[in-house]
């Protein structure tokens, strides 16, 4: 069914916010591909960050295929890729503000054993509810082609849908809303309690607390506490306005510029969390550059093996046995990776 005010996407910004969908599915899987490898590093955050992680990735990967196809009509994979979008973006929402909540009670409260019994609260919470409004959306007919108007190509909610607003706030909007509020004043309220808990530890212990090691760590956590409610505003807010723009019926909501940055925020969410996972997070950030290096290291030590001016005999079919020459082997680790690295 056509659609007479409908948003224009041009290839150019396909190519752009495919890019986008692409780097956060990369970054997503880093993190769970992180999380596998290293069990020792699987501490509850972490675990948190997975199951976001899980979210970013249906995310990117419903989006991706939406912005390929740039719908036009209510077609049955329009549908399919709204309701995964729907999901998987709103749990999204629900999970980011979990993390939130569970290093507030952590850090503040002091209290790991409280926060680790929200976990099974955050999972009904988190994968619940978006399912809920989900499985509601589609039974009434309600997840669609949207023209475009708060999307780039992919679908959400039926444009024509006479109460179609109410339902892009129960789909996305409102939860949206309710994180921009939430994020920032718990991040505010950890970031005031430690550096209550570096002032008390710099009058007690003041070598302690002066020490390099200890000012970084400081600064690290200082900064990360920081950029995450700031990334995540930065990112959504053009949705937001695209929305807002929408219920005025202003023609603004169809700029290429604001279109383009509002597919990139939507889909560069994984690849965000990935960067400041990596860059803020020590142990991950030791073991991918040994993990780099030691691959490095491999890939020049097997080359150096192969002798330069010995006969080639598979074009004659020849299976020749040369006999094996002693020569030193470098120190290999347990897991066959030379030591060094």
């Amino acid at each position: 069914m056509a659609v007479d005010n409908q948003t224009v996407v041009y290839i150019s910004e396909q190519i752009v916010i495919l890019i986008s969908c692409a780097l956060s599915f990369l970054g997503s899987l880093l993190i769970i591909f992180t999380y596998i490898i290293w069990p020792d590093l699987r501490t509850t955050p972490r675990t948190l960050l997975v199951y976001l992680s899980v979210a970013d990735l249906l995310s990117a990967g419903s989006y991706a295929y939406g912005v390929w196809s740039v719908f036009e009509s209510n077609s049955v994979d329009c549908v399919v890729q709204g309701a995964i979008s729907t999901f998987s973006n709103t749990s999204s929402f629900f999970w980011t503000v979990a993390i939130a909540i569970y290093l507030y009670i952590l850090i503040v409260k002091s209290n790991q054993r409280q926060a680790d019994s929200f976990v099974l609260c955050f999972h009904v919470i988190s994968w619940g509810i978006p399912l809920g409004i989900t499985v509601a959306a589609l039974a009434l007919g309600r997840i669609g082609y949207d023209a475009s108007e708060v999307s780039v190509g992919w679908c959400w909610v039926r444009i024509q849908a006479p109460d179609h607003v109410l339902w892009m706030l129960l789909t996305g909007k409102i939860w949206e809303f309710l994180a921009y509020l939430t994020l920032p004043v718990l991040y505010v309220l950890i970031k005031k309690h430690i550096h209550r808990a570096h002032a008390a530890l710099s009058e007690y212990r003041p070598i302690l607390a002066c020490s390099p090691l200890s000012q970084s760590l400081s600064n690290m956590a200082d900064r990360k506490l920081t950029l995450i409610p700031i990334i995540f505003i930065a990112l959504r807010i053009w949705s937001t306005v695209r929305f807002l723009l929408m219920l005025a019926d202003s023609p603004a909501r169809q700029n290429p510029v604001l279109v383009t940055l509002h597919g990139i925020g939507n889909t560069f969410q994984g690849a965000a969390n990935c960067i400041m996972f990596v860059l803020f997070t020590q142990p991950i950030r030791s073991r991918l550059s040994t993990m780099l290096c030691c691959c490095s290291c491999r890939v020049r030590s097997g080359a150096s093996l192969i002798p330069s001016n010995t006969p080639n005999h598979s074009g004659l079919g020849l299976d020749v046995e040369t006999p094996s020459q002693p020569e030193d082997t470098p120190n290999t680790s347990s897991r066959g990776w030379p030591d060094g690295c």
